[in-house]
């Protein structure tokens, strides 16, 4: 029987600061061209990891959605065309 050394490797972790890029901007359920900028081709609210918003900016940017949504300012779901390209 063959007994190997056990080795403990320790990986170098970088970590980089990322800014928010909602971070110093007004973020309200009257506007409409940011948050449409956060919600994807069906309707949905984009997550946290593709749009790289801070957690504190995204519950309000979801919570202002919701609002913009309920005040008939932006759609629940979108309809799908299946004759549509793009």
């Amino acid at each position: 029987m063959v007994l190997y050394p056990k080795f403990i490797i320790l990986k170098k972790i970088i970590m980089t600061k990322c800014v928010c890029p909602l971070e110093g901007q007004n973020i309200d359920y009257k506007n409409v061209e940011l948050l449409k900028k956060y919600i994807t081709k069906f309707g949905k609210i984009v997550p946290r990891y593709y749009s790289g918003v801070c957690l504190k900016n995204q519950k309000k940017l979801a919570r202002e959605i919701k609002k913009a949504r309920v005040m008939a300012l932006l759609p629940f779901v979108k309809r799908f065309d299946p004759n549509f390209e793009g």
